[in-house]
């Protein structure tokens, strides 16, 4: 059964429409014991036909650790949303809910490969002198 009713995959397919180059969206999974695993697969499955700029990939965690590595992803389910290079950008859990949207403005985002971030903004993150790792963490209400 799907996930995303007609009226909010008619929507998003029209913001896809603006997508200006191709975008992965890479899932890692594992089949037991993952709450929320296969009904982020689906989702994310379902996004990714929406638009033929999105390639859709499935890891499984304990199998493909090389790839998880790669991507930085140290638990499941993750979503990993990469361009032509890995922005890393990831969701872990289910992206439903507010998630949701930013999911899609994620993909957005990444497609027109522009953060959207003011000249002022992108002048002081050019001037960190070490990586910055920022989490957002959220809870369903």
């Amino acid at each position: 059964m799907p996930m995303l009713n007609d009226s909010v995959r008619a929507e998003i397919a029209h913001r896809f429409q603006a997508l200006a180059h191709p975008v992965r969206i890479v899932n890692f999974t594992q089949t037991f014991e993952c709450q929320f695993c296969a009904e982020t697969r689906t989702l994310l499955g379902e996004v990714a036909g929406l638009s033929d700029k999105i390639a859709f990939q499935v890891h499984n965690f304990q199998i493909d650790k090389d790839e998880a590595r790669v991507y930085g992803v140290d638990k499941i389910p993750a979503t990993v949303i990469a361009g032509e290079r890995n922005h890393g950008i990831r969701f872990y859990g289910i992206p439903s809910g507010y998630e949701f949207a930013a999911l899609i403005e994620a993909i957005v985002m990444v497609s027109k490969r522009d953060s959207g971030l003011a000249p002022q903004t992108r002048e002081r993150l050019a001037a960190l002198g070490e990586p910055l790792h920022l989490q957002v963490f959220v809870t369903p209400t």
